[in-house]
């Protein structure tokens, strides 16, 4: 059961991990189950080290490793069946992948602010003054 990644920025093509890559590890999970979660180990840990995988390319391997501190790993433990858990996994890797691989978006680029923004601005400051001013003392 491989995790298939679609197609996105940064990933034109695709990718398909292959299972020999990931590491999963199953524990007792803290959700639902009732009795059944004293017994079954239905909590899904699923690890991927980019740096030692053979499906990337340089330019995603280098994007990855720099974007990430050593594999990734995600958890997945809100289903009660172990096999539900394991697809929620390799879902949120798949995500998690797709999201690391992106290209940053555009930068900002600063813009002016328009005559009317700031005609704006200024008729508020001038009644705000004014409404201060009347909440001084009463002459006679």
């Amino acid at each position: 059961m491989d995790v298939t990644v679609p197609a996105g920025p940064g990933l034109p093509g695709g990718l398909v991990i292959p299972d020999t890559e990931l590491v999963e590890r199953f524990s007792r999970s803290p959700g639902p189950g009732g009795q059944s979660v004293n017994t079954t180990d239905s909590r899904v840990e699923l690890a991927w080290d980019p740096a030692a995988s053979g499906v990337l390319d340089d330019h995603q391997r280098s994007r990855l490793v720099a974007r990430t501190d050593g594999p990734l790993v995600v958890v997945a433990h809100e289903h009660r069946s172990q096999h539900r858990n394991r697809a929620a996994a390799r879902e949120r890797l798949a995500a998690r992948v797709r999201e690391l691989l992106a290209p940053p978006p555009p930068p900002r680029r600063a813009t002016k602010p328009t005559r009317g923004s700031k005609e704006r601005r200024l008729d508020a400051k001038r009644q705000r003054g004014q409404t201060k001013q009347l909440r001084g003392r009463v002459q006679d």
